[in-house]
């Protein structure tokens, strides 16, 4: 479940606290393997995420990233391709070290049947932080910059997708058994800029990773791009794709590529509410996607007030039913 090792678990609450800061929790390899490993402890899940922010390779990048109390990611803007420039491979690795650390830690840590899942934002959505200097906006400025600066803007994404695919290089060296690229920016984008800004980054990002020899599953989850996720599918070279929770589940199952995997797409509320209709909707899922590759999960993050007891009983009701 996305972000399942996160506020909703007071053993994490507990581990986050022994850090300065999110950055430092982040880059401490013991407790970041920790709180990766939590939730697997805990439920037993079948693949443990890496815990880690799409944020850090900005950080490595120098836009000097930090998290406000209240307030969320804070990132010195970048105005031009320039800003994202100059920055080496080997700088890449050197500041994310601590990253490729914990997932060795985790990985020497985990049962082998346990997948390990690591990650790193697409080029577009780290690009939307670059520009706007923080989330929590409803894109303007990233848009706008992109159509009075289109050279600038593709310029930035193809720095983000030289440095990403570094970092993702790393991660799989370290251990982890798939990758996943966060497009969480991907909503309300007309079709001709999501061909420009998420597809076509997307695409050089999966083939940069596949130049420098990783060979295991990419999973794409643009998020927010409603029908348009199908070209994703079809077009970047992803392995797998991710399924927000406003995605027609029989529709794209009917339009997607046979046998591609899907992931997806329980709404985070229906863990909250609980009760019957979270365990339908299990049920309704798994149905409407039956015949395909299947990763259960949800169509974005767990929250900090979802009961433990709630992610227990869709557990068990997954379980039955797989």
């Amino acid at each position: 479940m996305m972000r399942q090792a996160g506020r909703h678990l007071p053993e994490y609450r507990e581990t986050r606290a022994k850090a300065r800061d999110f950055l430092d929790f982040c880059y401490t390899p013991t407790l970041a393997a920790e709180a990766t490993l939590q939730p697997v402890r805990r439920y037993q899940m079948d693949g443990a995420i890496l815990f880690a922010d799409i944020l850090l390779i900005l950080d490595a990048m120098g836009r000097n990233v930090r998290f406000l109390e209240g307030e969320g990611p804070r990132v010195d803007p970048a105005t031009k391709a320039s800003d994202l420039a100059n920055v080496s491979a080997e700088k890449v690795r050197a500041h994310l070290a601590p990253v490729g650390e914990t997932v060795e830690r985790v990985k020497a840590a985990l049962d082998p049947s346990v997948t390990l899942i690591g990650f790193a934002g697409s080029p577009w959505t780290v690009g939307v932080y670059a520009i706007e200097g923080r989330g929590g906006t409803d894109k303007a400025d990233a848009r706008k910059f992109g159509y009075q600066h289109p050279q600038e803007l593709d310029g930035m994404l193809d720095h983000l997708v030289e440095a990403s695919a570094h970092y993702l290089k790393m991660q799989a060296d370290a251990g982890a058994d798939a990758l996943m690229l966060f497009e969480s920016w991907a909503e309300g984008l007309p079709e001709d800029a999501f061909e420009r800004w998420v597809i076509g980054p997307t695409r050089k990002l999966v083939q940069r990773v596949r130049d420098l020899g990783v060979t295991q599953p990419i999973i794409g989850f643009p998020r927010g791009a409603g029908m348009l996720v199908l070209d994703y599918a079809e077009r970047t070279g992803v392995s797998a794709v991710g399924l927000d929770t406003a995605i027609p589940l029989a529709r794209i199952n009917a339009a997607l590529p046979k046998g591609m995997p899907v992931q997806g797409n329980l709404d985070p509320m229906r863990l909250v509410a609980g009760g019957p209709g979270l365990e339908k909707r299990v049920g309704e899922i798994i149905g409407a996607l039956k015949g395909r590759p299947h990763i259960f999960n949800l169509g974005h993050g767990v929250t900090p007030e979802v009961p433990i007891s709630h992610v227990e009983s869709t557990l068990r009701a997954i379980r039955s039913l797989a």
